[in-house]
């Protein structure tokens, strides 16, 4: 059946209710709709490829938008675009650990920073190293977690010889966080009394096997009295659970 200048309200077997101005041609189930300028109500109809011009269709149960275009990202779509389809899987960019330009960021984790055989990985500028100072007197064996400082400042008199080892933490071994080939360098700043003590011994995960540590002018056989001695420490892996450390001491005084 052709309909054609249809003015007016239509029903028929496919529930078609509304306000309908121009031409219409039903066959079987289908109906195709040229030229309406008012509103179509319909249900159980298929349009095939219609042509809308400035539609206001409201808010659909479903749809499909497989070749839609001029969808606004910043108010047209919700929820987080996961990893997959091009996202962060994160709803801000301090969760997803992406860092911001001009502002303050924290990285947790190991960050890699490679360059090339003709540039720098990194160049650093006002850069802060974490330092303990802490009001305690060097003694017996004192755990050096390098995870916590890089310079660690007892401001107490040393009260004896003390043995100084050095790990990642209470929990993991320096063996595990250093790889074979990687290098890290502290302090170890001691203050002396008039009776000065030195550092007798080294050791790394609670052990000196495997570790070969060299003194810069030999190894210290006493203390300096009346200031504080500079302990430096260079450790290198150089294999499994096997350090070399370059060591040295200097003296500061008033």
């Amino acid at each position: 059946m052709a309909l054609t200048r249809i003015n007016g309200n239509l029903i028929s077997s496919g529930t078609i209710t509304g306000n309908l101005f121009g031409g219409a041609t039903i066959t079987g189930d289908k109906i195709s709709l040229n030229a309406i300028t008012s509103n179509l109500i319909a249900s159980g109809i298929t349009i095939t490829s219609p042509v809308l011009i400035t539609p206001n269709i409201g808010t659909p149960s479903a749809a499909v938008l497989t070749n839609a275009t001029g969808l606004s990202l910043s108010t047209g779509v919700t929820g987080t675009l996961t990893v997959a389809n091009g996202g962060t899987g994160q709803t801000s960019l301090a969760s997803a650990n992406i860092a911001v330009t001009n502002a303050n960021n924290t990285f947790t984790g190991t960050q890699t920073f490679t360059g090339s055989s003709s540039a720098t990985a990194i160049v650093l500028n006002d850069a802060a190293e974490v330092a303990t100072v802490s009001a305690t007197a060097a003694t017996g064996t004192i755990n050096y977690d390098i995870t916590t400082q890089s310079v660690l400042y007892y401001t107490s008199n040393a009260s004896a010889n003390w043995t100084v080892n050095f790990r990642a933490s209470s929990g993991t071994s320096l063996d595990t966080l250093m790889s074979t080939g990687q290098s890290m360098t502290v302090a170890f700043l001691v203050t002396q009394g008039s009776t000065a003590y030195y550092n007798s011994s080294v050791q790394i995960d609670g052990t000196t096997s495997g570790i070969t540590t060299r003194w810069l002018g030999g190894a210290p056989a006493a203390g300096n009295a009346s200031g504080i001695d500079s302990y430096r420490y260079l450790i290198i892996k150089t294999g499994n659970a096997t350090f070399t450390v370059l060591a040295s001491v200097t003296q500061f005084k008033a």
